[in-house]
């Protein structure tokens, strides 16, 4: 007939459908991290009343398919979960099947319960028994075979043969020999598979250059010398700008200026000069040998340096002399610089992704990262990667992976959600958010519920402050402002930075009225840091990021909460990871001290709402005895604005209190 000429006769009855976790369709994969239980879900079924069964068969790259069993949820979704144990790609599928027997094993149970003659059922079922006897092995085909004797043996009542049919081990061994030849299998469906720290991450951006004595150069070995102060903040990616040579032609001076001195350091972001390009280091910061240093001593404290990609070359880099395919000419033969109006950057040029030699400029792109990698660095920021071309990250990212399966991706990306979500689907392992511009409970509720959307391939990094952003609210809010921030940014996402020390300084000086620049920006000029100031917030954000690794619930960004208050000021939420429960109360009014009442779903977090329990704040060590299930808090900005409370369900004993968090 006419429109059917591609169904063939089939005696597979079993339909799959509706399959997660799977993005666009399995076109990508779904993400997760070592030590993660995969949850697979699926609808499956069949026509008629035929009972059906179904199994995950999984395996990392292109290993042996191993298999996890699935039950029923609701109706025809079934679930299981198999673990990952390894970086790296794995893939899932499912299969599933009618299964007779257990079908069978139904209406014998129903049919011996109203008394009815089952002799012959107990037949049919002997013979399924039978049969799975001669495809199973060893010691399993032995009980099968003593099973579907004991059903038959004629001498035995009716009940003693009936009991033997149901018996649970039986079930158990059928379940797993059942016949399984008619079977109905998915497509397979990847997963990315990273480590841990693509999960949880705390970054701290500094300019070496910076951090050397005053009216000096700072060096590699200055920020060696300064990394016991990263440490004791807590923070574990030490993010640096651009390291490489800067160029000269049309560099820019103090605040962006065209009126450059001579002794204007320029901007990094302008990579390249006649010392080298994106595979060299700028003289000043020292030699490759002190990179190494400074990542070796970095390690021995916990923390990973992360480099800056930065996809662009200066005026002066090799690669606009060697290649000028590479980049797109005007009609008057110069080279098209960056703007994005009313910024200009004259010092910059773009890379053209439709330039006649994609292949030469995409394997010199992949040699940067690959050289990087091989000197130990397993951490890429990535400058402005919306304005590259899709299907080269996907690219790259999958031949760098492949070498390095550590490595990991953070997309500068500020942009459109379609565009930030396509990147991720490309392979960056993480992505700045519009994090920085939600300031109100109803911004940043939605914004977050959002984010948990797509949060199977997206992995937020929530930002206060870059070197391009000075937000308004901390440019008005004073120190509160940036107590609240860096508490919102730990605690909603599981990555997380601050460029500094410009953040723990607390600066707040923008470049001009309405301008989101910083006045002096380090991207345009040296600065002098004063880390010893008393007023600085490192020590509070040291305090944070312990909570932080104290924490498992912390540790995630898929598993917030958002709770009631009757102040629109107020923000309220939960993390919880196991054992672990995590309650936030953040006070976003910078300027006045408010008050209110927060819900706590006592009965959700197994409290008893008709007894008193203790509040723990591990921010400030202090206690408060809340009753309920509605409670009052009280946050003035000048203090700490927040509570970040740790929920520990403790036995009740006759003289202690039922919890206390």
């Amino acid at each position: 007939m006419t429109g059917f000429t591609d169904i063939e006769p089939t005696t597979r009855r079993v339909v799959i459908e509706n399959i997660a976790p799977t993005v666009d369709c399995g076109r990508f994969p779904a993400k997760r991290i070592v030590g993660d239980e995969v949850t697979v879900e699926a609808d499956v079924f069949a026509d008629g009343h035929d009972h059906v069964a179904a199994v995950i068969e999984f395996r990392a790259g292109a290993g042996e398919w191993r298999i996890a069993p699935m039950s029923q949820t609701v109706m025809d979704r079934l679930q299981g979960s198999f673990r990952t144990d390894e970086v790296g790609g794995y893939e899932f599928r499912v299969r599933g099947w009618i299964d007779h027997f257990d079908t069978w094993r139904d209406g014998l149970e129903k049919k011996d319960g109203v008394g009815q003659d089952v002799s012959v059922d107990l037949q049919i079922g002997a013979e399924l028994v039978d049969a799975a006897a001669s495809r199973a092995e060893g010691a399993a085909s032995t009980t099968l075979t003593s099973f579907s004797s004991r059903i038959r043996q004629a001498g035995s009542t009716q009940p003693e043969r009936v009991a033997a049919a149901l018996d649970p081990d039986l079930a158990a061994l059928m379940s797993e020999w059942g016949d399984r030849t008619r079977s109905t299998v998915s497509d397979a469906y990847p997963i990315r598979v990273d480590r841990q720290r693509a999960r949880f991450s705390s970054w701290y951006e500094l300019f070496p250059r910076s951090w050397g004595p005053t009216g000096e150069h700072g060096t590699f070995a200055h920020v060696t010398a300064k990394l016991p102060y990263v440490a004791e903040m807590g923070f574990d990616v030490l993010y640096l700008p651009p390291i490489h040579p800067i160029g000269t032609t049309k560099r820019k001076g103090p605040n962006n200026s065209l009126d450059v001195d001579p002794d204007d350091p320029g901007v990094p972001w302008a990579v390249g000069s006649s010392e080298g390009g994106h595979l060299a280091i700028h003289p000043e910061l020292g030699t490759l040998a002190d990179f190494q240093t400074l990542r070796a001593e970095a390690k021995s404290l916990g923390i990973e340096l992360a480099m800056d990609v930065a996809f662009q070359c200066s005026p002066d880099h090799p690669w606009v002399s060697e290649h000028p395919e590479w980049f797109k000419h005007r009609p008057d033969g110069s080279i098209q610089y960056a703007e994005n109006p009313p910024k200009r950057y004259e010092d910059i040029y773009p890379i053209d992704f439709e330039t006649s030699d994609p292949q030469g400029l995409w394997a010199a792109l992949r040699d940067v990262f690959l050289y990087w990698s091989d000197q130990g660095v397993e951490i890429f920021r990535v400058d402005n990667p919306h304005t590259k071309a899709f299907p080269f990250w996907e690219w790259v990212i999958a031949e760098v992976s492949a070498r390095h399966p550590n490595a990991i991706f953070l997309a500068e990306a500020f942009t459109r959600p379609t565009v930030m979500h396509r990147l991720a689907k490309l392979g960056f392992t993480q992505s700045y958010t519009y994090f920085t511009w939600r300031n109100t409970v109803w911004e940043l509720q939605s914004y977050v519920e959002d984010l948990l959307a797509v949060a199977d391939v997206l992995r937020p990094n929530f930002w206060p402050n870059t070197p391009d952003i000075l937000s308004e609210y901390l440019q008005t809010g004073g120190r509160p402002a940036f107590v609240t921030r860096v508490i919102l940014a730990a605690t909603l996402s599981s990555n997380y930075g601050i460029y500094g020390p410009e953040f723990e300084l607390m600066g707040s000086i923008p470049r001009s009225a309405g301008s989101e620049e910083y006045r002096d920006s380090e991207k345009y000029q040296i600065r002098e840091w004063d880390l010893e100031r008393p007023e600085s917030l490192a020590p509070l954000i040291g305090r944070l990021n312990q909570i932080r690794r104290s924490h498992p619930a912390l540790q995630r960004s898929d598993n917030i909460r958002f709770h009631q208050t009757d102040n629109p000021e107020i923000l309220c939420f939960s993390k919880e990871w196991k054992d672990d429960l995590v309650l936030v109360v953040v006070n976003l009014d910078p300027h006045h001290t408010q008050s209110g009442h927060v819900e706590i779903p006592v009965d959700e977090f197994g409290i008893d709402e008709h007894h008193s329990f203790q509040v723990h704040d591990e921010l400030v060590a202090r206690r408060y005895l809340w009753n309920e299930r509605w409670n009052y808090v009280e946050l003035d900005p000048e203090g700490i604005p927040a509570h970040v409370f740790a929920i520990r369900r403790l036995a009740r004993t006759e003289h202690d209190f039922d919890y206390y968090l």
